[in-house]
């Protein structure tokens, strides 16, 4: 079955939050100067927590776009290996 008109603009618009968030939660790490390193994780598992919510079988999509570059981010920051 085809999806509607409102589901696909419903679709779009969950995206649009959901990559708003995600800009967002990097912003927030990146810019702050003494972010202990267990807040910022917390940060990143209530993304996916809230990505997961809003798209709840999407769990493999979450990690092949927004995991690497969050984990990147956390790895260059704290200098994790």
């Amino acid at each position: 079955m085809k999806p509607s008109e409102a589901e696909i603009q419903e679709e779009n618009k969950k995206v649009r939050r959901l990559q708003f968030l995600v800009n967002l939660v990097i912003s927030v790490i990146s810019q702050s100067q003494n972010m202990p390193v267990e807040e910022a994780s917390e940060m990143v598992a209530a993304t996916r927590r809230a990505a997961l919510a809003m798209f709840p079988d999407k769990e493999f999509t979450y990690d092949l776009i927004y995991k690497p570059r969050l984990q990147r981010l956390l790895a260059e920051k704290y200098n994790i290996q």
